[in-house]
């Protein structure tokens, strides 16, 4: 079996082949696919072969990512379309190949049963000694003439796929990345001339798991940006597209323009500088036909700046002519020539990414929902412009499943929870993706377990390894979670904070963080701080021993305290928490088991202890049209950069 095929196994399905090999079942779904690939590399090579991988000691419970809305789940990432070989098929189904040989691999050792029958069953210690699973391998780069203009593979977000001709790609569309928008630019922009490119959509990619309430599931956007912008083209300023819809965007402001396109148009993009007066004119065309000037932009306010062949799609692939052809698509207009043939020296190259992993960086993000992480994220990016920063975080994700460029939560008819456990799948997805890449990443999570920052950290082995920690005052983190509750109509409930709260660890040097940095409060501090944390986040809840089984009922214990946060239930007046009252009974919904309408355990909900003013006695119920635990989006406020005069690094010797 081929390593694409495992990769298309369930959970279940993975499990159930380690079990026949008396491999180890625990983990993650890519854990599992690493470690049974290993055992048929070690089957193929027979005697002699590779040990399957040691299994990963560092997993997280159960119960202890929900902080993050974004946990480590298993179920339901594919990986099949990742593959470098043409478009998905339209109503292409997964196929699963069952025919895998039942045997246990110990080091070269094959036995082709499940009976015990061989020495080395007592010696599984030999084969599990490491405590992690080596890194991701790295993405393997192509041999490309850099002097070509062509997708660029270090300009695109991470689930557009670019076809090994760098002329054509698409968007992974599995489950929740149906949702996503994916852009990619060219390598060279222009500043001057008549210049122009095509593009022409292969494929409106099935999706038939997106609900039929999704307004527009396949579309494309196409036409130009600079190098600076992001790849929601159309979505910021000097980001111009036109979109299959029929519509025009800059800025984020969206006007009618041309007409509607889908699959099989062909979209002539074209931009003139010579035109007279203070503007650079870009226009459109479809299958040959001019469809006037959609766009002027100032020349003094572009400042000689290179404006670069850009594209976003949703659901669809796409092919490029930016000259290579030997005809094109469609004559282009007198005077334009296509930007391929421009000389070199008439271009500017975009970006180049870092030339090895060492020359890359992850930044980790440490702190409680709402303190402030995702704003100095983003300040920190734009401050950094060379770096290119990639965002991973759940924020980031529902940033490009906007909608005419406004957030799901102003227009989405669907359940809100539902589409957040999707946007969780697909970055789980994304982050297994960039550590296969030379790119400069944040991730911007809780991450306040100790085990998840050595989780997360691992598979970027290779990368500098930084952790930032940000821990404001108490009362600072009152008012930035009000405010954040306030601007955005949702909140990580009471009972998982205080969880987080109980676990909160601080990063320290060690083999998978090289630098660690605090943003407010320094380390002596922030160590007063989460120990207050870790305080009275234990005093609400059970013991530590008593705190989570695999039970429906999530964790034992039948005093007051805190009990599993479970996203199966409902937000702010639904089932959210399997708790008991003191005699051991359980609370839910009105009208089952017990105390009706109580859905927040036997704890004070005042998050701040005392008798403060802060939801005092708990989350107050919200109407809503769905039952299922709100996510949380992190607040913003007036925050620093990292600098030395901010920040504490301390280097290992």
């Amino acid at each position: 079996m081929r390593s694409a095929e495992v990769k298309k196994l369930k959970v279940n399905e993975l499990k159930e082949e380690l079990r026949r090999r008396s491999l180890d079942t625990k983990g993650l779904k890519a854990d599992l696919v690493e470690r049974l690939n290993a055992a048929l590399e070690a089957e193929a090579a027979g005697p002699g072969g590779a040990a399957g991988e040691a299994p990963d000691q560092d997993q997280a419970t159960p119960g202890q990512e929900q902080e993050e809305q974004l946990g480590d789940g298993e179920e339901g990432l594919s990986t099949g379309l990742l593959k470098d070989e043409g478009f998905p098929n339209k109503g292409r189904t997964r196929q699963t190949s069952y025919l895998l040989q039942s045997s246990a691999v110990i080091g070269g050792l094959t036995c082709q049963s499940s009976v015990q029958c061989c020495d080395w069953r007592t010696n599984l210690s030999v084969l599990y000694r490491s405590r992690s699973p080596q890194p991701p391998a790295e993405e393997e780069e192509e041999d490309f003439d850099d002097t070509l203009v062509a997708l660029d593979t270090y300009n695109c977000d991470l689930h557009f796929k670019v076809s090994r001709d760098h002329y054509s790609g698409y968007p992974l569309t599995v489950e929740g990345f149906a949702y996503l928008w994916a852009g990619a630019r060219a390598s060279y922009g222009v500043s001057r001339g008549k210049v122009c490119y095509e593009m022409k959509i292969l494929e409106e990619i099935a999706v038939k798991h997106l609900p039929s309430s999704e307004p527009d599931p396949h579309v494309v956007r196409i036409g130009w940006s600079l190098d600076s912008c992001s790849t929601q083209l159309g979505e910021e300023a000097f980001s111009f597209g036109y979109g299959g819809t029929g519509k025009k965007s800059s800025d984020c402001k969206f006007e009618d323009y041309g007409e509607k396109f889908g699959e099989n148009d062909v979209i002539g993009c074209f931009i003139d500088f010579d035109a007279g007066g203070e503007k650079v004119e870009m226009a459109f065309s479809k299958n040959g036909v001019w469809l006037d000037v959609g766009f002027r932009a100032s020349r003094e306010e572009l400042a000689g700046r290179p404006l670069f062949p850009h594209v976003l799609v949703k659901n669809c692939a796409i092919e490029f002519n930016f000259g290579q052809k030997e005809e094109p698509f469609h004559p282009p207009p007198e005077g334009y020539i296509f930007i391929q043939t421009l000389g070199i020296e008439d271009r500017t190259r975009g970006a180049v990414g870092p030339a090895s992993k060492a020359d890359c960086e992850i930044l980790m993000m440490v702190g409680l929902p709402a303190c402030g992480k995702t704003t100095w994220a983003s300040k920190h990016t734009e401050s950094h412009p060379e770096k290119k920063y990639n965002t991973l975080g759940t924020n980031a994700i529902m940033e490009k499943m906007k909608v005419m460029g406004l957030r799901r939560q102003k227009n989405y008819a669907g359940r809100w929870d539902v589409l957040i456990q999707q946007a969780t799948q697909c970055l789980n997805r994304l982050i297994q993706i960039a550590a296969r890449k030379r790119r400069n990443y944040i991730l911007d999570q809780t991450n306040v377990y100790g085990s998840a920052q050595r989780r997360k950290m691992r598979p970027f082995e290779g990368f500098q390894r930084k952790a930032i920690v940000i821990c404001p005052t108490e009362e600072d983190f009152k008012e930035r979670t009000l405010r954040q509750t306030d601007e955005q109509g949702k909140d990580v409930p009471d009972q998982a904070v205080l969880e987080m709260k109980a676990n909160f660890v601080l990063p320290e040097l060690s083999d998978f963080l090289e630098e660690v940095f605090f943003v407010e409060l320094q380390r002596e501090e922030a160590d007063k701080l989460v120990k207050e944390y870790n305080e009275e986040g234990r005093k609400a809840g059970p013991p530590p021993d008593k705190r989570y089984d695999n039970r429906p009922g999530g964790f034992r214990g039948n005093g007051g305290g805190y009990q599993r946060y479970d996203d199966r239930g409902g937000p702010r007046g639904g089932v959210g928490y399997q708790s008991r009252d003191a005699g051991g009974h359980r609370r839910g919904k009105e009208g089952t088991d017990s105390s009706p309408g109580n859905n927040r355990g036997g704890y004070n909900g005042n998050r701040w202890g005392g008798n403060g003013n802060y939801r005092e006695g708990g989350s107050a119920p919200r109407s809503s049209g769905y039952n299922r635990s709100a996510p949380y989006s992190k607040g913003a406020y007036n925050q620093v950069t990292m600098d030395t005069s901010v920040c504490l690094s301390v280097s290992a010797h």
